[in-house]
């Protein structure tokens, strides 16, 4: 396949890397410093762009992607209020659009389980679930699109109204604790904690290695489909 990168930073270069061991060319490559070069003309060899930029600009790219009439795949997050207008776009042009808050395999089995383990939780009412969350100090959102993928199925599982990215004691919300520290990749916590005992599941990335072959597969997967699409059906897991 012949792709193209927006955005160029950690992950971009790690994606560029993973990818050509796989025996893809990267054909264009799209950062700050050349924004303008994303357009229908520099597009119009690209088989499939992977997008990992800032929420400011993601919605921008995803549309000059799809008037080209090409896929995209991204892991932006913190643009999400804007899912139904990029999505009826996405479809209109005939297009294809993969989105994941976190492309890691481990990281998709580890949405599956939270999402387990809250419907057996919820009878169990001397239990208060609470999640943290650690990433890199670069990072700049807060809590992370996982987090928040994480903490949207405990609040269906549990019927709660809402997330707060804080510590709380109102028992309608889900609160989240985000820290950041060092160069940590993302370490993800649920915590149910009660007077005699509590139950812990954690999914910690060593490296960003396998946030980017995933995001690799799923262009991989995206080139060949319409539509939008997810780790969900990629991977063939349950609801």
């Amino acid at each position: 396949m012949n792709i193209a990168l927006i955005g160029y930073g950690r992950m971009g270069h790690e994606i560029e890397k993973i990818a050509i061991d796989r025996g893809h060319k990267v054909g264009l490559i799209i950062d700050i410093d050349n924004p303008q070069d994303l357009n229908a003309e520099n597009l119009k060899n690209t088989d499939v762009v992977i997008e990992f930029t800032v929420p400011q600009a993601a919605i921008s790219n995803y549309k000059t992607c799809f008037d080209a009439g090409v896929p995209v795949v991204s892991g932006t997050t913190g643009w999400l209020d804007k899912w139904d207008e990029v999505t009826a776009y996405c479809r209109e042009k005939d297009s294809a659009f993969f989105y994941a808050s976190n492309f890691s395999l481990g990281v998709n089995l580890f949405f599956d389980l939270n999402k387990k383990l809250a419907r057996m939780m919820k009878p169990f009412d001397q239990y208060k679930v609470e999640m943290t969350e650690v990433h890199h100090t670069k990072k700049l959102d807060a809590p992370s699109g996982t987090a928040i993928s994480l903490a949207e199925d405990i609040i269906e599982a549990y019927q709660l109204e809402k997330w707060v990215n804080e510590k709380t004691e109102q028992k309608n919300e889900l609160g989240i604790v985000s820290e950041r520290e060092g160069d940590v990749p993302g370490i993800h916590t649920i915590k149910y904690d009660s007077d005699v005992d509590y139950i812990e599941i954690t999914h910690s990335a060593k490296s960003r290695k396998g946030f980017a072959l995933g995001a690799v597969i799923a262009a991989e997967y995206t080139a060949k489909n319409k539509g939008i699409l997810s780790m969900k059906e990629m991977l063939n897991l349950e609801d």
